[in-house]
């Protein structure tokens, strides 16, 4: 692997990896920054905003699942793949940002206590993702790290089944915490009731998507972990996994 090729693809990963989650945090928090308006009607708007999340679901959905990466991996270097999936996620999710459409309609505004307390809510959610990335250890949401093993002429080591911090509450609070960031605006457009109502069921299927995988990678460990962890909701005070 030429080792100029594999720094580029590298930084441009980092740099639409990074940027897209920094816009879709500044997105959750403020709706949407209207960078792009296309003066379409109530309906048209809300179709529009529609086929954006779709467009990002099927792409960001479709990419990670086994079967297409196996495709994929034929038309590029297998150590690459991960890193395209993060750029083209990365692409499409600024596309949903830039474009996304205002609904003139508002559904609810919180004031007083309760905007504070969503407020607080959503930076909490900041907490606690970067608590649940911190607990992973290996977390490579960019994909660099088949790359780098490949550069030092290695193979990338076996990803534990990894039960710290967060992951002994419920089995996926990464998804749960942006749920939070979700939900926790105090502006709510129909616009934005139509992006947390999809967004949120997106997350809870890919999460079920997810877990086939999982179980197949780690087995029984995984299966006695879901047993005893709830999957998205961390419904007991006490962590439901032992240290």
């Amino acid at each position: 692997m030429q080792k100029y090729p594999a720094y580029i693809v590298i930084c441009i990963a980092y740099i639409f990896g990074s940027g897209s989650l920094v816009m879709f945090g500044i997105f959750c928090y403020v709706g949407s920054l209207h960078l792009a308006r296309l003066g379409l009607n109530e309906g048209g708007t809300l179709f529009f905003d529609f086929c954006l999340s779709i467009v990002f679901f099927l792409q960001h959905s479709g990419m990670v699942r086994k079967p297409f990466r196996r495709f994929f991996s034929r038309l590029i270097t297998e150590a690459y793949v991960s890193a395209f999936y993060a750029i083209l996620s990365g692409i499409v999710l600024f596309a949903v940002i830039i474009f996304w459409q205002v609904s003139s309609n508002t559904v609810a505004t919180a004031k007083g206590a309760l905007r504070l307390l969503l407020r607080v809510i959503f930076a909490a959610s900041l907490v606690g993702f970067y608590w649940g990335t911190k607990a992973l250890g290996f977390f490579d949401p960019y994909g660099i790290r088949a790359i780098k093993y490949r550069l030092r002429g290695k193979k990338p080591k076996e990803i534990p089944l990894t039960i710290s911090g967060p992951y002994r509450f419920v089995r996926h609070p990464l998804y749960f915490f942006v749920l939070l960031m979700i939900w926790s605006n105090p502006y709510l457009t129909l616009d934005r009731l139509l992006f947390n109502v999809l967004w949120t069921t997106w997350i809870c299927l890919g999460a079920f998507l997810e877990e086939r995988d999982l179980v197949a990678d780690f087995g029984e460990a995984y299966g006695e972990y879901k047993r005893k962890v709830p999957m998205l909701l961390p419904w007991r005070i006490h962590p439901s996994w032992p240290e």
